[in-house]
């Protein structure tokens, strides 16, 4: 089954929902993020799960940058795990 790794790589969260560095793999519902943030990056995530590359610059790859709605407090970067880290259990 497909993963998607969301990585936290900036965060001044209102909330400490999120902090720099948490890591959160995605197979399927929800994860413990605020619903502001998963709300924005959710249609992103399920094209992942479900096979589609998405635009990243100039080509078209298996992961996004996003940033949180409220003034770009949160940002983040989530993959598409590989066959093996899904093997391996990747956090």
């Amino acid at each position: 089954m497909p993963k998607v790794k969301l990585t936290i790589t900036e965060s001044r969260c209102r909330e400490n929902y999120c902090r720099a560095g948490d890591v959160y793999i995605i197979d399927g519902l929800c994860p413990p993020l605020c619903h502001e943030l998963w709300s924005a990056i959710y249609p992103q995530v399920f094209a992942l799960l479900n096979g589609a590359a998405l635009d990243h610059g100039d080509a078209r790859a298996f992961c996004f940058d996003a940033a949180c709605p409220d003034g770009g407090r949160v940002r983040l970067h989530g993959e598409l795990l590989s066959e093996t880290e899904r093997r391996e259990g990747s956090k």
